[in-house]
């Protein structure tokens, strides 16, 4: 039976006829509903980060690792999860996934110093990374592609509203009551998802095996080559210029030894041919490696975003933390109709190499126009550009995810669609990294420029109360126009990445989206 040209035979459907069932809807919704909450808390911190390197005496490189630690883990399990998923079954290792985040949770709302903070954030990333992964598989399993944009808009729109209330709560949780609040405010959440996950996400195997076979099947060897391998290759990048010079033992040991245990990795892999944690399958054709890439660079810009346009309206325009949760509102609030737009259009007209290629020339134009910001923009211009960069990262957020599962065979869509999550993951913490690196060092070069400490641009968090305390001078005003320096150079980079994904994107070719549903698990 061809994959493009499919006939109704008794009960199947032809794509464009599917239509859910109850049991299916209330899985979507379910799914859903798990994903508010974790866009809630990816994005809450964003304007809390300041204060919890106050209150817990910490570094700008401490305060960075709360944020940077949840995306390293959320990345890195996400396709041990998925692929263990594959033999324990969805449900269970959503219920897993879901007791890791909570416990990560707890943790973090008691912590008292940032080692107690930072495991916690660790184990909440496990579970963050699980339940983002496997919202992706289990709708492979359950709504054939043509229709799936549609049907997944649900949970773009609730991540969506996540991403745009989150660093509002966080900064009026910050100013009224104790920091510790963006993270209680997760229990409700926490107990509602046990709930849902434990009696509407009911999903039933295509295969029975039994326990004994289960365990045989799960590549563990190769589960701990990645896992092991992209954790020190990615504290690696991370240390590079914040922690550690680039060119120091302490950051180019983890990093060879990451990239040698990825090469190890793959090289296993091959010899293992048969339940490989990663079929190599997905990355079999040019197109998929450009989409695989956008992802990347989609993750590595949305993240960029979330936490340095928070850190310049706070620092230069000295903004107190809810006004900058506001002022983030235009890029959250168009993502949400560009990307249901995209996926209603892209199920209607079964194409979307159009909402790549456009998604990336709006987000490469709302980059460039970020370098056109300095001290003295005003809350109109900053809207503006927010606004346009939140239209093209929603086309493309869609867009890359039909994609990658278009490109990819029916029985690989569930892999293809988690690596398209982890590489997405991937590039959040990439972005933070790499922006990190040439924000502090591009504003260390100013300040020293200016005869000022450059000790200011390694705590250039924390100096941000400083500069409210500061009357307008000749001083304050070199200080200023060091950190708009970083910022600057900070929006560059994120011009000349989109602009290679744009470039890169060129290479993907037409593929069907009328393809039939081959599923590991089926509702019940």
């Amino acid at each position: 039976m061809s994959e493009s040209n499919i006939e109704a035979k008794g009960e199947m459907q032809t794509p464009d006829m599917w239509k859910p069932q109850k049991k299916e809807l209330l899985i979507m919704v379910s799914l859903s509903f798990i994903s508010l909450m974790v866009a809630l808390d990816a994005t809450i911190l964003v304007t809390v980060l300041p204060v919890i390197a106050q209150k817990l005496n910490g570094t700008a490189a401490e305060a960075f690792w709360t944020g940077t630690s949840y995306l390293l883990t959320s990345a890195i399990f996400q396709p041990v999860i998925a692929s263990v998923s594959a033999v324990f079954g969805r449900q269970q290792l959503l219920i897993t996934s879901l007791l890791f985040f909570t416990t990560g949770t707890i943790l973090c709302s008691v912590a008292d110093n940032f080692t107690t903070l930072l495991g916690g954030r660790c184990i909440q990333g496990i579970g963050g990374g699980g339940i983002i992964t496997l919202t992706q598989v289990i709708f492979c399993d359950i709504v054939p592609l043509r229709q799936r944009p549609k049907y997944f808009s649900m949970v773009l729109g609730c991540w969506s509203i996540g991403s745009i209330v989150g660093p509002v709560v966080g900064g009026k949780l910050v100013e009224s009551t104790t920091w510790r609040w963006a993270f209680h405010i997760n229990y409700p959440f926490c107990g509602i998802g046990f709930i849902v996950a434990i009696f509407f996400v009911h999903l039933d195997a295509t295969s029975k095996l039994t326990f004994q076979e289960k365990l045989k099947r799960v590549d563990w060897l190769g589960a701990m080559l990645f896992i092991g391998s992209m954790t020190s290759l990615l504290i690696g990048i991370s240390w590079g210029g914040i922690q550690h010079p680039w060119d120091s033992a302490a950051t180019l040991a983890p990093i060879i030894a990451g990239l040698v245990g990825i090469a190890l990795f793959f090289l296993w892999q091959v010899y293992r041919k048969e339940h490989t944690l990663l079929p190599l399958a997905v990355f079999g054709s040019w197109s998929a490696i450009a989409a695989f890439y956008n992802s990347l660079i989609n993750g590595l810009l949305l993240f960029t975003t979330l936490y340095y346009w928070p850190f310049y309206d706070m620092s230069v325009r000295g903004r107190y933390p809810t006004q900058a949760g506001v002022d983030m509102l235009p890029v959250c609030l168009l993502t949400v109709p560009s990307s249901v737009a995209v996926s209603v259009l892209t199920s209607r007209l079964g194409r979307f190499r159009w909402a790549i290629w456009g998604g990336w020339v709006i987000t490469t134009l709302a980059c460039g126009l970020q370098i056109l910001l300095d001290v003295d923009s005003t809350t109109v211009i900053t809207s503006v550009f927010l606004a346009v960069l939140g239209i093209g990262m929603g086309m493309v957020l869609t867009s890359l995810n039909v994609g990658i599962q278009a490109i990819s065979k029916p029985e690989d869509a569930a892999m293809a669609a988690s690596m398209y999550g982890f590489l997405r993951s991937l590039g959040m913490p990439l972005g933070v990294a790499l922006a990190g690196t040439i924000f502090s060092n591009s504003m260390s070069d100013k300040l020293s420029e200016l005869g000022l400490p450059t000790s200011i641009a390694h705590d250039s968090e924390q100096y941000i109360f400083v500069l409210r305390t500061m009357a307008d001078s000749p001083q304050k005003s070199a200080i200023l126009s060091s950190y708009m320096k970083g910022f600057d150079s900070v929006f560059i980079m994120t011009t000349a990445v989109s602009a290679s994904a744009l470039v890169v994107s060129l290479i993907i070719r037409k593929y069907s989206m009328d393809k039939i549903l081959l599923a590991q698990f089926s509702a019940r």
